[in-house]
């Protein structure tokens, strides 16, 4: 309290007992009994009133002991009980939460992890992933700023996510708890293959496909790809102590269209602990047609390569760069993008209409906007000498086509000449354009569609910094690229638009995430999102069906189908109200990741110890890292003080006291005929 406050305490003191005074015993002779506790009364009431009319503030100090955390963090994944070591696991990690002398030097705080993070309950080792990063992130996440260990009770095989040995803060130690035998066993393993999802007919594919080797004596071992009763490859594969690994580039038929399905084997004469990491289903959609895409351009930029290089992630995709004099053949492209057009494209434009062939426009800082607004109509240019950079927002309203939101309000500008854009005809903005976070009003990206030709406009250049961001934030190309293949997929078809449009896959692996997403369009083609839309799945095999109601996110509707056994399902989608209905296919191979382990990975388990400074144990250590853990000074609790002020206004019980002593006193002295 101030010296101000104090003062006015006293105050209050000396006018409460002089008031008290001055009402019983001033001028009065008889002081009796009564006259002292209605003085005391009096005061009280007199008191408690200036205390609540200064109000001062009160502070109070405690001292609260905190101690480190100690998160026991235990692998709730398949791959452990297919190492038959879940028992051994559940009694670790009982032994350690339940330990009464880390309880006394650590909070703990007990998780399971799969593919996702949870607060421990009952583990039942059945996750179909097993993902560190997401162990990494949640625990930087919830101990942040804090000094602490980890006890990561896990096989250490990894199935999703960045290498864990530099997922984890070097400044936490882990100590991890390796899961399962670490003898090590003969083993042929088809550590990974690589393929494109589609191929075109009568072409060749490649397939890459990567062979891994335990084992203390050389074998030869032959690798065979079939598919139904035919061996399309075979080939014999050497190793040896020294020679544990080999990798095979092929190159497969695709003889006949849809949805072609291969297994791949390796086998050996020798006797293996686990064979089911020596085959391999794989799948390729086969298709007998390709889009080809013309990008056309009088000049050299950045944007030309990226363009090719993002629409050709999608080997349906092929694109060619041309000048606009070498655009001779326009009927030959299912999609022209004209880049920056200007006076060299005076007959571009028209042989572009005269072919009926839908196009992308592309301007930025060289284009010709007087020969662009001669050439078509859907837009009109008022446009000056001077740029400006333009940001993205997200138009929610946008339906033409599925869009997602790829974080567009956080890509770098586009440049474009300074002016105004007004439509001319019915466009759809997908991307509003922005000055310094200013709305102007005007698209930076829109698509039109008249009379069955579909046209799309980005009014700005510098496109290959979206993509290099896309990296930079995913860590991958793939969002920004499957953005611009639903932009040449919409400028590709010609079909007239469904009111229920759904995404899938033709196929899936076991184990991963099944998702279908659906969206349904009024008659207007605006996105219905009161619309009620249920899928229905059968399992070709069993008929077994399972219904399910489609969740709306976003401008989408989703059903996710985890948890599908693998086998040949058919699907359908239906919107209740309007009855519309979609029907479809897909497959779930059989092939289950974490069953391809014979071994748990100590070195890399062993390395992530070392580089955080820990230490690694095995399953019968469980006192040895108790001991290493209490004795470890850098965890020791820390004592902290919590100072709460609170204003006596606050106080409840204070006018409590109050009203209480001026209702007695009132009492008193109508029972004793004083009033």
């Amino acid at each position: 309290m101030t010296t101000g406050t104090i003062l006015l305490l006293i105050l209050s003191v000396a006018v409460a007992a002089g008031l008290s005074f001055y009402q019983y015993f001033f001028g009065n002779k008889s002081r009796s009994r009564l006259s002292l506790w209605l003085s005391v009364l009096r005061f009280i009431s007199i008191f408690g009133l200036l205390l609540l009319l200064i109000n001062p503030v009160v502070s109070r100090t405690t001292y609260q002991t905190e101690k480190a955390p100690l998160p026991i963090v235990l692998d709730n994944s398949k791959s452990v009980a297919e190492l038959k070591a879940d028992n051994s696991a559940r009694e670790i990690f009982d032994a350690l939460t339940k330990s009464a002398r880390l309880r006394d030097k650590f909070d703990i705080q007990p998780y399971t992890f799969d593919r996702e993070f949870a607060v421990a309950e009952n583990p039942d080792f059945k996750g179909s992933q097993t993902n560190f990063d997401v162990v990494a992130g949640n625990l930087k996440s919830i101990n942040k700023n804090k000094v602490y260990p980890t006890v990561l009770i896990t096989d250490g095989n990894q199935t999703q996510g960045a290498d864990y040995v530099y997922s984890f803060s070097e400044s936490n130690k882990i100590f991890p708890i390796v899961l399962g035998d670490t003898t090590t066993f003969l083993d042929l393993k088809i550590s990974r293959l690589n393929v494109n999802k589609y191929a075109f007919l009568k072409n060749k594919f490649p397939v890459e496909v990567f062979l891994q080797y335990s084992g203390n004596k050389s074998i030869t071992a032959q690798f065979s790809i079939s598919t139904g009763n035919s061996t399309l490859v075979k080939e014999s594969v050497n190793f040896s102590p020294s020679s544990r690994a080999a990798t095979l580039n092929l190159l497969l038929p695709a003889d006949s269209p849809g949805l072609q399905i291969f297994r791949a084997s390796v086998t050996s004469s020798e006797r293996e602990r686990n064979t089911f990491n020596n085959h391999r289903n794989f799948a390729v959609e086969v298709i007998d047609q390709r889009t080809e895409v013309a990008i056309v351009s009088s000049l050299n930029h950045p944007d030309l390569g990226v363009l090719k290089r993002s629409i050709e992630s999608n080997a349906q995709r092929r694109v060619t760069v041309l000048k606009p004099s070498a655009l001779d053949n326009v009927s030959d492209y299912n999609v022209i993008i004209v880049y920056q057009p200007d006076s060299n494209f005076r007959s571009t434009f028209e042989r572009i209409k005269a072919a009926g062939v839908n196009t992308w426009v592309i301007t930025g800082s060289s284009t010709d906007y007087e020969l662009l607004n001669r050439s078509q109509d859907d837009f009109s240019f008022r446009m000056s000498g001077q740029s400006e950079d333009y940001l993205a927002s997200f138009d929610t309203d946008f339906n033409f086509f599925a869009a997602e939101d790829i974080g567009f309000s956080g890509m770098p500008p586009l440049q474009n000449a300074f002016g105004t854009i007004t439509p001319k005809s019915n466009a759809m903005t997908l991307l509003q354009a922005n000055v310094r976070n200013i709305p102007t009003n005007h698209p930076l990206m829109a698509f039109t569609e008249n009379a069955g030709k579909r046209n799309a406009y980005l009014f700005g250049e510098n496109i290959w910094k979206w993509r290099m961001h896309s990296y930079v934030e995913t860590k991958s190309f793939e969002k920004f690229d499957q953005f611009l293949d639903r932009v040449i997929q919409f400028l590709s078809s010609d079909n007239k638009r469904q009111s229920l449009v759904v995404n899938h896959e033709s196929f899936y692996n076991s184990g991963d995430e099944v998702t279908i997403t659906a969206q349904y369009f009024n008659k207007n083609y605006e996105f219905d999102e009161r619309a009620r839309l249920t899928i229905s799945v059968v399992n070709r095999e069993t008929k077994q069906t399972r219904k399910y109601d489609m969740l709306r996110g976003g401008n989408s509707f989703s059903a996710n189908l985890d948890g599908l056994v693998a086998g040949k399902y058919s699907f359908s989608v239906r919107e209740l109200t309007s009855n519309a209905v979609y029907n479809g296919y897909f497959e779930i191979l059989d092939f289950d990741i974490e069953k391809q382990f014979v071994n748990p990975d100590v070195p890399r388990l062993n390395q992530l110890a070392l580089l955080t400074g820990g230490k690694l144990f095995l399953p019968n250590q469980v006192g040895p890292l108790i001991d290493q853990l209490m004795n470890d000074e850098s965890y020791k609790p820390v004592e902290r003080s919590i100072t709460r002020r609170s204003p006596i206004i606050d106080w409840i019980w204070l006018l409590i006291i109050v009203a209480t002593a001026l209702s007695a006193e009132w009492f008193i002295r109508k029972y004793n005929g004083m009033l």
